[in-house]
């Protein structure tokens, strides 16, 4: 399994909440928002695309 994803994802959240952070304190709670939300979608694309990989690998070797 690559751990590379842990990091990315991890690495992620590290700047969506900086980010968060820095447009809250500087008045723009609506970014702030837009911000959270696009870096939630594009973290959940990456783990989308390893459950599919997850699930194929489960039906070649149950051969479903």
């Amino acid at each position: 399994m690559e751990i590379d994803i842990v990091f990315q994802i991890a690495a992620a959240g590290i700047l969506i909440a900086v980010l968060n952070q820095v447009l809250v304190r500087a008045g723009r709670e609506e970014q702030a928002m837009m911000t959270t939300l696009a870096g939630l979608v594009v973290v959940l694309y990456w783990v989308v695309q390893y459950i599919s990989r997850l699930f194929d690998t489960v039906q070649t070797l149950f051969h479903l």
